[in-house]
């Protein structure tokens, strides 16, 4: 919990003698999780769930005598209930499973997340009309029919301290990513999404004529720099320093704020809980935690009122919270019918599928989807000029650890394969498509996937090998060639995708069937649309690339098909990839504790093996692998 007290200087002006307390609880990035269940494994989570946030909302609800719950996006996509809601028929008949239950727990208001436009602005339409409360969003503009409100003026009669009512006039302005919809080619005809900082500037002066007292900002977006820059995705720290902003809800980065996920810097407080001075908090992802910000209000005589004192946390949501039935009932029908139509039986595999050692060269999951992402792109441009040209497949691991914690691998035993197992292989509704690339570009391709690793010293013991800043999801891993990682060297590029060492290099022994790969010699790449997004971590490579084929088609339909017509799956052992050599130095790798019966299998093929050293403060399997 972080506190703060006095006055936070942005509304100056004579203090009355009777304040009032406000207690603003938000949830954020809640992907579909409504119910404690985790549809890749077929079985109950306590790790998650707004049914169970909901327990917690009620008692924080009930401890204040003034309150607000707002949703900061990203609430309608990111498991298998959600597709299978956004596939059905007759969504105007049943109210969406997400909505339904954020009625039933009396949200004011909530924004949108990038996530929630991956179904279609159409469905985006009909789910939002069902919604109870308000949803804003200031720098989205619709290109035809009737937009989002750029923000709301709540007007809530409140009890002050001197137990008289009053009211109080919140200004709720909603953010999302800018990149929203670059990310998705098929929405950039129809959305434009403007820089945030931008587009509260303009709207900031309109709410205070407004009449608003209060602003709070719903920013779905992550914890940035303090010093705005042109269309920056994770911008609230920079939108917490504009005049006139009171709170920020962050999110979109499935971080915990306050706390010490969060490095402190420049406006970043994360003991305190404020970005640039301001109460602000971010509530994890899926229903883990909950965000409460108590804010002890002064009025001003000029309207405003002013922030005397505040307390910041973002709560766990204790894994013993049983579901609120009232928020969980309206779920309950579509969760059933995804259950039976997730069980569906598609094929059989003879060896285990799982992502454990995804990151240290050993997936044979992912080889699935590059097979069958090779396969369809072969097969749409069979009797085209393109099809002598070598195929190249390249994906990455949805499920790696991280931040979804110890249990966030893919898991998948062998034997029979069903949709929920595919899913698990496939978690987002990517499209297909294959664009031309240099053997020059394919190098600089595997260079920014390498950057997830850190440098290592050589001849140094125990060193850590992944930098945590570095999402699984932007680790691409090729097939068709192979190629070796030197860990001495330091990483090309940053996180974010900046060119952090220009002379830095650290893929060698880059082949194919055996052959050197020249940097002219040219290819097809099979990738997913949003490799191709302007403002992607590859982007800059094929900028000005062709595209060979987008057919629309999305990946996971092609995989479903795929093992479909070949029913029974033997997906080869094979180790593409591994790192150079280093005498006498060991690195430390961390994957979920589910991974150890398939340690004998993976340290064989690992030149130094692979030697356990038991779990980790967060639960994960720690492992040293000599180089």
């Amino acid at each position: 919990m972080a506190d703060g007290s006095g006055d936070s200087g942005f509304c100056q002006g004579a203090v009355a003698q009777a304040g009032l307390s406000l207690r603003i609880m938000a949830t954020t990035d809640m992907h579909m999780h409504v119910l404690p269940y985790n549809y890749l494994t077929d079985r109950p989570c306590n790790r998650t769930g707004l049914a169970r946030t909901a327990s917690l909302v009620a008692r924080r609800r009930a401890e204040a005598v003034n309150s607000l719950l707002l949703d900061n996006g990203d609430f309608l996509q990111g498991n298998p209930l959600g597709d299978f809601v956004a596939g059905m028929d007759g969504l105007a008949r049943q109210p969406h499973p997400a909505i339904a239950s954020m009625n039933a727990m009396g949200y004011d208001a909530g924004t949108l997340g990038n996530h929630d436009f991956n179904f279609g602005l159409p469905f985006l339409r009909r789910v939002l009309a069902q919604a109870a409360f308000p949803v804003v969003a200031a720098n989205l503009r619709l290109r035809r029919g009737p937009g989002l409100p750029r923000y709301v003026i709540l007007r809530r009669q409140v009890l002050d301290q001197a137990g008289r009512e009053t009211e109080l006039r919140i200004g709720i302005a909603g953010f999302l990513p800018p990149q929203t919809a670059e990310w998705d080619r098929d929405l950039s005809a129809h959305i434009e999404c403007g820089d945030i900082i931008e587009a509260a500037r303009a709207v900031l002066p309109e709410m205070r004529a407004d009449g608003a007292q209060l602003v709070v900002a719903l920013a779905h977006s992550g914890i940035g720099p303090a010093t705005p820059s042109p269309r920056m995705e994770h911008a609230a720290t920079a939108l917490a320093g504009l005049e006139g902003i009171d709170v920020v809800i962050a999110g979109h980065s499935h971080q915990v704020f306050p706390g010490p996920q969060i490095a402190p810097g420049p406006g970043i407080d994360p003991l305190r809980g404020t970005l640039a001075g301001k109460p602000a908090v971010m509530a994890g992802f899926g229903g883990s935690h909950l965000g409460v910000i108590d804010l002890e209000l002064r009025p001003d005589p000029s309207g405003p009122m002013r922030i005397a004192g505040f307390s910041v946390r973002a709560e766990r949501v204790c894994e013993a919270s049983a579901p609120a039935p009232g928020v969980a009932a309206p779920a309950l029908p579509a969760h059933r019918a995804t259950l039976r139509h997730y069980r569906r039986r598609i094929g059989h595999v003879e060896a285990p599928l799982h992502s454990f050692f995804s990151l240290i060269g050993e997936d044979p999951g992912l080889r699935l989807v590059n097979m069958a992402q090779r396969w369809h792109v072969r097969r749409q441009l069979r009797g085209t000029a393109l099809s002598a040209m070598p195929v190249l497949s390249a994906a990455a691991p949805f499920r790696a650890g991280g931040r979804g914690g110890p249990e966030h691998y893919t898991d998948v035993a062998a034997g029979t394969l069903t949709l929920r197992n595919l899913a698990d292989l496939y978690l987002f509704p990517n499209r297909i498509c294959a664009i031309f690339l240099t053997g020059a570009q394919l190098a600089e391709w595997l260079e920014r996937s390498a950057s997830i690793f850190r440098q290592v010293r050589p001849g140094w013991r125990d060193q850590p090998l992944i930098d945590p800043d570095f999402p699984g999801y932007n680790f691409d891993v090729i097939d068709g060639v192979d190629w070796q990682v030197d860990l001495a060297a330091p990483p090309r590029y940053a996180p974010d995708g900046r060119l952090a060492n220009p002379h830095a290099r650290r893929i060698g022994q880059l082949t194919r069937n055996g052959q050197p790969v020249r940097p002219e010699d040219r290819f097809l790449l099979a990738t997913n649309s949003y490799r191709l997004a302007s403002c992607g971590l590859f982007s800059p490579l094929i900028a000005q690339n062709r595209v060979a084929l987008n057919d629309g088609a999305l990946t996971r339909d092609v995989l479903r098909h795929y093992v479909r017509r070949r029913r029974r799956l033997a997906v080869a052992s094979y180790r593409n990839w591994g790192f150079r050599p280093m005498p006498g130095t060991s690195v430390l790798f961390e994957t979920g504790p589910a991974a150890l019966p398939h340690l004998d299998h993976v340290g064989a093929s690992l030149p130094g093996g692979v030697e356990y050293l038991g779990l980790s403060r967060e639960g994960f399997a720690r492992l040293r692998l000599t180089l």
